[in-house]
């Protein structure tokens, strides 16, 4: 079976073609700027060569179209007929309550997804969007959407509850919701796999450090609690966005700064995290490679890895233990200098990593602790997109 697999932005879209028999990917490739008369399509197709083309796409289905028709194109193309895609995986933010798996889409779950626009206004009503230009496309071929938040459904109501009012919850589901939910399964599944063990048998801490970053404790293969709360910005301190502060902050700097709501939004999520703090940029490689020369550049690192680091000890504390310790996205894939910083301040949970092994980079699943390690610590290289398409071939097979 080949599945397509799609995750839609306000103005872009990425996409990759599975061939599921062997789960390679055949075609991958993005458009931006769609709306505009100067949109970029990129295409990848396996074993041929690849495709850069400016022109003018203003909406997401003519994005779609054009995507498709290189799919099949005589010199660019990988497939020769349209029709042997048979399913559509979409990436979808937030699920909501709602939707604690990947689902078949219908027009049920389309209103369902309607309904989270709130909860997540910058990305649900984009997915949407992509869903139902698929729909126009491609009628009849199945779409499934795949939830960021699906995964931690799981967590018990003492990990995903705020010490609020609980009529805020009633009307207005404010709660601890969690995403890269798609990745945090991906890894810990592979890592079992690695280790040869059932995911039953063990207590994972996940940390995806990227650019966004979150870490979740997953318990027998269940998340019991994550970083990420009912937004993104809760948990870590990431590249732009503040993390966990004290909610008194937000109306103290509004008087003082004189600041909209939108304005200190905007400060939170856009203008904080390691940019706000080293004041030279977003990116972890510009913070490490100015460390030993500006003190604020030494100083968002050393706060990004305590953070990293008290969570991955209260993590510890929930589940009462460790057994696994994952690093993946592309700060924790990445940087050695992270990985080894946090290992060195977590001995006390018996970790010690080699530091041949956490030097050497691959895009292989590999561990750098050493034999003596209470717990394994592993580099897992994360593919959502591989764990979307496995999704909706199961969703698919389930729903015949």
């Amino acid at each position: 079976m080949k599945i397509f697999v799609l995750n839609c932005g306000s103005s872009s879209l990425k996409y990759q073609l599975f061939d599921m028999k062997d789960e390679s990917v055949i075609a991958s490739g993005k458009v931006e700027r769609i709306g505009m008369e100067d949109a970029i399509l990129t295409h990848e197709p396996t074993g041929k060569e690849d495709l850069k083309l400016v022109t003018e796409i203003l909406d997401h289905t003519t994005a779609i179209e054009k995507v498709f028709n290189y799919l099949v194109d005589p010199k660019y193309g990988v497939i020769s007929d349209i029709n042997e895609i048979e399913a559509v995986g979409h990436r979808v933010v937030h699920g909501g309550e709602v939707f604690s798996d990947s689902v078949k889409v219908d027009a049920q779950v389309k209103a369902a997804i309607k309904g989270t626009f709130d909860l997540a206004p910058l990305h649900n009503p984009a997915n949407l969007v992509g869903i139902e230009a698929v729909e126009t496309v491609l009628p009849g071929v199945p779409n499934v959407a795949v939830f960021d938040t699906a995964f931690h459904q799981t967590m018990p109501k003492k990990a995903y509850m705020y010490a609020l009012p609980r009529i805020l919850y009633k009307k207005h589901k404010i709660r601890r919701y969690g995403f890269h939910g798609t990745s945090h399964k991906y890894v810990s599944q592979k890592a079992a796999e690695f280790l040869s063990k059932s995911i039953e048998d063990l207590k994972i801490v996940s940390c995806h450090i990227g650019n966004g970053a979150s870490i979740a404790a997953i318990d027998k293969g269940k998340s019991v609690d994550t970083s990420m709360g009912m937004t993104p910005l809760e948990g870590l301190m990431m590249g732009t966005r503040s993390g966990d502060i004290d909610p008194a902050i937000i109306p103290f700097v509004m008087e003082k700064e004189d600041l909209t709501l939108n304005e200190v939004n905007s400060m939170l999520n856009k203008h904080s995290g390691l940019l706000g703090v080293s004041g030279i940029g977003s990116d972890m490689r510009d913070i490490e490679e100015n460390m030993d020369s500006n003190e604020n550049a030494k100083l968002a690192f050393d706060m990004y890895e305590y953070r990293i680091r008290k969570y991955i000890g209260a993590y510890a504390a929930a589940m009462n233990g460790i057994d696994v310790l994952i690093f993946t996205a592309g700060v924790g894939e990445n940087s050695n200098i992270l990985r080894k910083a946090i290992a060195n301040n977590l001995t006390y949970l018996g970790i010690e990593i080699d530091d041949k092994l956490n030097n050497i980079r691959s895009k292989e699943v590999r561990r750098i602790s050493t034999p003596n390690s209470k717990v394994e610590v592993l580099v897992v290289p994360t593919n959502e997109e591989l764990m979307i398409a496995r999704d909706t071939l199961r969703i698919v097979k389930s729903s015949k």
